[in-house]
């Protein structure tokens, strides 16, 4: 694979998302590895709550079906995911429900994700930059046939390590963002 395709994504919805940042410093660094980046907010792919009536009865909403879209055309998924209550966000977890479901008998289960490497990280204002979301996050996505690389990047006490512009105060935990999404392009390469 010559110029792998990554979408980037964060977990939360909020407008001034600690992980929107953190995602953004990591595809910066997948791009200058190589790889072609797709950076969304899943604020701008509203959703309904997973519910199989709702979708026996009206089928797959637009926005699931765009997002789903986005998932199959690229290569590898790069997803910076908050820590709400010690797991994922209730919106990264509804835009995978979606995103896995089949839209034709004849689509291949979890299309989407199937044969996808994954780079995860998370930024937390509390001490364990938001680790507890990712030990929930690495076997789902592991489950829906993701290879998730190592390692994951872990960023605490997230409030004190961005600047107001939203760049890294801290040097030394941007380079290891950076090099997360790098690390991602080059195991695309490989794959």
């Amino acid at each position: 694979m010559s110029k792998p395709k990554i979408l980037a994504f964060g977990g939360s919805l909020r407008a001034g998302s600690f992980n929107h940042k953190a995602v953004v410093l990591a595809a910066e660094g997948a791009r200058a590895a190589g790889a072609e980046v797709t950076l969304i907010a899943l604020r701008d792919h509203p959703l309904p709550i997973f519910d199989e009536d709702l979708e026996a009865a009206e089928g797959m909403p637009e926005n699931a079906r765009k997002l789903k879209e986005l998932f199959l055309s690229h290569d590898g998924l790069l997803i910076a995911s908050p820590e709400y209550n010690s797991s994922i966000s209730a919106a990264l977890k509804n835009a995978i429900d979606w995103v896995s479901r089949s839209t034709s008998g004849d689509e291949p289960f979890l299309a989407a994700f199937d044969g996808k490497h994954a780079a995860i990280l998370a930024a937390s204002p509390g001490g364990y930059g938001g680790a507890r979301g990712l030990a929930a996050l690495r076997p789902m996505l592991e489950n829906i046939k993701v290879t998730v690389i190592e390692p994951e990047v872990t960023i605490p006490e997230a409030h004190k390590v961005f600047n107001a512009d939203g760049s890294f105060a801290d040097h030394g935990i941007a380079a290891k963002v950076r090099d997360l999404g790098a690390s991602l392009a080059e195991a695309l390469k490989k794959s």
